[in-house]
């Protein structure tokens, strides 16, 4: 199969692909299933092949994360060189180097922004996140008030930690999207078991049936979209490009690598014959977009 051949039957086959642009970040979350100590990322030249190529094997959005991709100095570029391929573009950062002057510059580029809530207060935040992070958080959501063009994502990983405190982030998450003209969507992760660094999970883990007894809790809940994340909806669901520029589609608790991302030909085959659940990866996708029936150019052009 030509690599043109292989691009266009990719087209179906996964939506969204995470680019961990850098492992650097703030924070030392016990539970986080990012890349580490991947020192020597790929130089600029080469992040901007690889998100030329995420455009070209059929994927509709790029994921810019990390570690905290604000940890890149040329994220700036990075952005740019996404939208100017015609991708949706979505940035998971921690939030901590969230600041006016970035988004200034790279707001235009910017579909969504994904910050990483752990608590409805500093005292339960501390947890698992550094001090100072509830309220760096809380800072970058005023910040975006300025961008309603840009949809926000609040993400919250459920560990023991915070388990009786998530309906009221919820609250706080309700709170801030009556008062923004943005899109607002919050994301309950039930913590997965999987990382790169040593991690006592029993300290941290609730169960599959705390998890549900949570979201029963929650139902009734409507004033923000809220997504259920468990750890069999988590699993096999992500399409990754690590700092190195490798291809990774984690299963389980491994990380299965696949070789240099510009390296591949056939991405469908790739994704065939690895563990990747496309059905559900295509399904979890339908929401994020504007308007996914329409062509990312002329979604833009409606969007002004």
């Amino acid at each position: 199969m030509s690599a043109e051949a292989a691009d266009r039957s990719a087209v179906a086959q996964v939506a969204t692909i995470d680019f961990h642009v850098t492992a650097e970040c703030s924070q030392e979350c016990p539970y986080c299933w990012g890349p580490q100590g991947f020192e020597e990322p790929v130089d600029t030249n080469t992040a901007l092949a690889i998100i030329r190529r995420i455009r070209t094997v059929g994927a509709r959005r790029i994921v810019f994360t990390g570690g905290d991709p604000l940890q890149r100095p040329d994220v700036g570029e990075l952005i740019h060189g996404a939208r100017a391929v015609g991708l949706e573009v979505a940035l998971s950062t921690t939030g901590d180097r969230l600041d006016s002057e970035f988004l200034e510059a790279n707001a235009g580029c910017l579909d969504l922004v994904s910050l990483p809530l752990d608590g409805s207060t500093e005292e339960v935040s501390c947890r698992t996140k550094e001090p100072g992070h509830y309220a760096a958080v809380m800072g970058a959501l005023e910040l975006l008030r300025a961008y309603p063009a840009i949809d926000v994502k609040v993400c919250t990983p459920v560990t023991r930690h915070n388990l009786a405190d998530v309906p009221y982030i919820l609250r706080l998450v309700e709170m801030y999207a009556e008062t923004t003209a943005a899109r607002v969507f919050y994301n309950v992760f039930q913590a997965f078991p999987r990382t790169m660094q040593e991690v006592e999970w029993e300290d941290l883990l609730v169960s599959a049936e705390e998890f549900a007894a949570l979201r029963r809790e929650l139902a009734k809940r409507r004033r923000v979209r809220v997504n259920w994340l468990d750890h069999e909806t988590l699993d096999r669901l992500y399409v990754m490009v690590f700092p190195d520029g490798s291809l990774v589609v984690p299963q389980g608790t491994e990380y299965r690598s696949y070789g240099p991302f510009l390296d591949i030909v056939d991405l469908d085959d790739v994704l065939a014959r690895s563990a990747f659940d496309s059905a559900r990866h295509l399904a979890h996708s339908r929401g994020w977009s504007k308007n996914p029936e329409l062509p990312v150019a002329d979604r833009r052009a409606r969007r002004g």
